[in-house]
């Protein structure tokens, strides 16, 4: 199972982007969408996205993301949410669905600056994938890419896809 996960769109997917995404077998996009045409262009290239909403997405976008998705994959438990906080640090509501769910993997946006984590006290993948958008503060834009192969995260990099603002 191939996985792409991506953040902070901001309401734009390039070419540069989109290269990456193409032989996903899911994308996971972990908030800030931006547009419901962005929805569209990922579930065109994809055979599955999960979506959660960010804290700029209006109505049109929440209809469809919701604020949580919490799932079972080839054995291996994810959360994704948009703003989680840092490992161990992790806000109130996240700390209650880690408490619930018990994930595996969690998957966040927000702060536009990839890190990826074990998170020993969780016992957990904390996975930010930064943010792929030229609008933000952030210098690079980044990607994640891997693979899960017997309920674990394996083969994963971090795309660098240049820096913001360049075109």
């Amino acid at each position: 199972m191939k996985i792409a996960i991506i953040s902070d769109t901001h309401g734009t997917l390039d070419e540069v982007t989109l290269k990456y995404l193409i032989n996903a077998d899911e994308i996971w996009h972990a908030g800030d969408i931006g547009n419901i045409e962005v929805i569209d262009q990922l579930e065109n290239l994809s055979g599955k996205l999960r979506a959660v909403y960010g804290n700029i997405d209006g109505q049109e976008i929440r209809i469809i993301a919701p604020e949580v998705q919490s799932f079972m994959i080839d054995g291996c438990k994810v959360v994704i949410t948009h703003i989680a906080g840092n490992p161990p640090k992790y806000n109130t509501s996240v700390r209650q669905l880690l408490h619930e769910h018990r994930p595996d993997i969690l998957v966040c946006g927000h702060s536009h600056i990839l890190k990826v984590m074990h998170d020993k006290r969780s016992d957990l993948l904390f996975v930010n994938p930064g943010s792929c958008s030229h609008h933000g503060f952030h210098k690079m834009r980044t990607l994640i890419q891997f693979q899960i192969i017997n309920g674990k995260p394996q083969k994963m990099i971090a795309i660098e896809l240049g820096k913001r603002g360049k075109v």
